[in-house]
């Protein structure tokens, strides 16, 4: 049995999250042997954004790929993209927003891993 362990993207089935982006699982305890913690795709389409929401107990990294958002973190917004890493702080409300003209498209590592019940829904954090 061989100790390197490799999911492709393409083979991690997508499915939406609770605050309503669209994520593809590529290593976490449900389909591998890493049990701390997470590692998924989020796709944004254009004009769409997630759910505001926090994590108690996780937390997270987004880095962008493609595209171009607007982050909200508690009270403060950035404009990000391509390259750059978002420190999420467990406890803290976020919500991310596709500013951009194609599919904004991030990295999520998240510790623990992971989980819809570790998910709280807030209210908006940005204005329409």
């Amino acid at each position: 049995m061989s100790s390197i362990e490799v999911i492709q993207r393409d083979s991690a089935p997508a499915f939406a999250t609770k605050d309503g982006s669209t994520i593809r699982e590529i290593l976490a305890h449900r389909n591998s042997s890493i049990q701390k913690q997470s590692l998924a795709e989020a796709t944004l389409p254009v004009g769409q954004q997630t759910q505001a929401h926090y994590h108690p107990l996780t937390e997270e990294i987004y880095y962008l790929l493609s595209g171009a958002g607007l982050m909200a973190i508690e009270d403060e917004t950035r404009e990000v993209y391509p390259g750059d890493g978002i420190a999420i702080p467990p406890g803290l409300r976020h919500q991310i927003r596709n500013i951009g003209t194609q599919d904004l498209v991030f990295l999520c590592c998240c510790a623990p891993a992971y989980e819809h019940e570790d998910t709280v829904l807030c209210s908006d954090l940005l204005d329409d």
